[in-house]
């Protein structure tokens, strides 16, 4: 069993420990069998949500789709590194908006990390761009975020409900994300070029300032321009064609009909997964389903659960406060956005959650402003991060720690402000 656990990822070992924790609070009477019924009764909806949409994603990626797409953006920039920012900013945002965060933060690091060695500048701008989009442009719709569906459900709105009162938040925080991407990772000066250390690994280096390249690592280009990549063709023109039809299928259901998400989500990915069984049924593997995801939620709820019997529910009140006007939207978007950073969004939100008073919407929404686009801090902020930081791992990039917290700092801080004064001016 000890070696078992040994060849496990560092991120399976703790969703392992979370769900095992979890269980024995329960098993022990730390967490009333009834609390705990209900907070599984909430979830089972949300976790065949992600378990499908993961399934739908990783299959529309096997595709090609996402390639495909992101050469055409490569080559929609022509050549141009603003354009080229730009058509970034709303393929990851409408990534993030459309098919969820952690399917952003899984499927489009490669492809962006890939992106970056084709137009000729470092990784870590592209990285960036992907684990920032992830985290702020996740506000808009249910599927976007967890936290947006339980945030929806609380406050009864439907998908147009909710994108109908988080839209000026949305915008807010995507103008401070782009401001951000392009002052710290995007501007000439500041998009480095690929550097491959000793040990093999890709960094982000500058071509000026502290950590500049040395003069033989840059590729002078007095136009400032990229040569744009060849047109992608994916393998199998049916397979291509089948996921994009489910993805565009997806996205209209839950946009006009009025499904459950998981409905909507669970028949695409069996649209996707009918056509690998025609086409290519070796691709149809059990990896596919997210289980680090489905054993590390019901764990991380059931320890919420149990904190919240033992006085997390009255330290967030406290925190919080009970003021539903401007000062306690701002008083509940800094608390939540401080203890993402500090724990993780998905346990801080559901606690802040219960601490909120019921009739309070904009207080609750403003809350969702503070856990969604405020953990861009540490690395383990939220699920989302914590997968793109291990996919950026598993490629060979690195992306320094004090660089990704001082940045995210200034990002948090004006995104939050930002979302939550939008907020409440849209009343």
């Amino acid at each position: 069993m000890r070696a078992l656990l040994l060849r496990l990822h560092v991120l399976d070992r703790v969703a392992i420990g979370l769900l095992v924790t979890g269980l024995l609070c329960v098993a022990t009477g730390l967490l009333p069998t009834g609390s705990a019924s209900d907070a599984m009764t909430r979830i089972a909806p949300l976790l065949a949500f992600l378990g499908t949409v993961i399934v739908l994603a990783e299959l529309t990626s096997r595709a090609e789709v996402f390639d495909v797409v992101a050469a055409r953006v490569a080559r929609a920039g022509r050549g141009s590194y603003p354009l080229l920012f730009l058509l970034c900013v709303l393929f990851a945002s409408a990534t993030t908006i459309a098919l969820n965060l952690d399917t952003t933060a899984v499927l489009l690091t490669p492809v962006m990390l890939a992106l970056a060695s084709r137009v000729g500048i470092a990784p870590v701008p592209l990285a960036m761009t992907t684990v920032w989009l992830a985290n702020t442009a996740s506000l808009l719709l249910p599927v976007s975020n967890l936290t947006n569906l339980l945030a929806a459900n609380r406050v009864a709105l439907s998908p147009l409900g909710l994108a109908g009162r988080m839209w000026a938040p949305q915008l807010a925080a995507l103008a401070v994300t782009m401001a951000c991407l392009w002052l710290f990772f995007w501007r000439r000066g500041r998009r480095g070029v690929p550097v491959v250390d000793n040990s093999g690994l890709m960094a982000a280096v500058p071509v000026s300032g502290p950590g500049a390249a040395r003069a033989d690592d840059v590729r002078v280009d007095a136009a400032d321009r990229y040569v744009p990549p060849a047109v992608h063709r994916p393998a199998d023109p049916v397979l291509f064609r089948a996921c994009a039809l489910a993805c565009a299928g997806f996205l209209l259901a839950i946009l006009v009909a009025d499904v459950p998400l998981w409905m909507a989500s669970a028949t695409a990915a069996l649209v996707a997964v009918t056509a690998f069984g025609v086409r290519h049924r070796s691709a149809l593997r059990l990896s596919l389903v997210p289980w680090r995801l489905l054993v590390m939620v019901p764990g991380m709820f059931l320890l919420v659960e149990t904190f919240d019997a033992h006085g997390l529910h009255h330290l967030l009140a406290s925190a919080v406060g009970t003021g539903g006007g401007t000062l306690g939207q701002f008083r509940a978007a800094a608390v939540g956005g401080g203890l993402s950073n500090a724990l993780n969004n998905l346990p801080v939100y559901l606690a802040g959650e219960a601490a909120v008073p019921v009739g309070n919407h904009d207080q609750l929404l403003a809350l969702l402003v503070g856990t969604n686009a405020g953990p861009v801090i540490t690395p383990w902020a939220s699920l989302a991060t914590l997968l793109w930081y291990e996919r950026c791992h598993a490629y060979g990039v690195r992306v320094p720690v004090r660089r990704l917290m001082g940045t995210g700092t200034v990002l948090a801080a004006c995104a939050v402000a930002a979302g939550v004064a939008a907020l409440a001016l849209t009343r």
